[in-house]
């Protein structure tokens, strides 16, 4: 079977001996832990580099995250975008935080299998935080004008939102102020990313 991590270093041709075997650790890491608390369905299991590694890296298409910015992954699920985006950049730290407890679980345990040293993470809901952030990443998890509310008091003033999305955002975006849309066919040749885009917001 061919590398999977063949895919990402078609487009992160960057990657480092140590981060490419990070990355193929970590389909191990899902395929052991999703087993036992789904947080992946089973289709996109199979799909994994595509679908949830490769689609959690086209938000460094668009943001190169500094050594010491502070990243808040919110509503991470099992980690995306936030333990991707982790390998890729390890000086940078990332909070990821989910209001499902097993979901969580899953995060520390790959965390810890990957020795990811940038990670934290947080069984908490977006509006009980009280540290502030430079960057929030997110994937599919609310409404851009409610992901805005939910992160007011935890963005600096200056920071930026980058939101994994799909779909025609035109209702969506109605009204988002310092708001850009990047379709993920600017970077990406696979069809599973022709209606993908990322969401930024400058705040």
């Amino acid at each position: 079977m061919e590398n999977p991590v063949a895919l990402l270093k078609k487009y992160f041709p960057e990657i480092s001996e140590k981060q490419e075997a990070q990355f193929l650790e970590m389909g191990n890491l899902y395929a052991h832990w999703n087993a036992q608390i789904n947080v992946i369905s089973r289709k996109d299991i199979d799909q994994l580099y595509e679908r949830h590694i490769l689609h959690s890296l086209a938000i460094a298409k668009i943001h190169t995250f500094q050594p010491d910015e502070t990243v808040l992954d919110l509503g991470t699920g099992g980690g995306f975008p936030g333990i991707p985006l982790a390998v890729l950049f390890p000086e940078t730290h990332f909070h990821l935080v989910d209001s499902i407890g097993k979901k969580i679980k899953v995060v520390q345990e790959v965390a810890r299998g990957l020795q990811l040293e940038n990670v934290t993470s947080a069984h908490v809901r977006a509006e009980e935080l009280r540290t502030k952030f430079d960057t929030c990443v997110t994937r599919a998890v609310a409404p851009t004008p409610e992901l805005l509310q939910w992160i007011q008091r935890t963005v600096k003033r200056g920071g930026m939102l980058l939101a994994l999305k799909g779909g025609d955002l035109s209702e969506e975006l109605k009204g988002v102020k310092n708001v850009a849309e990047h379709d993920l066919t600017r970077f990406f040749s696979e069809p599973y990313f022709e209606t993908k885009k990322v969401v930024q917001v400058l705040l």
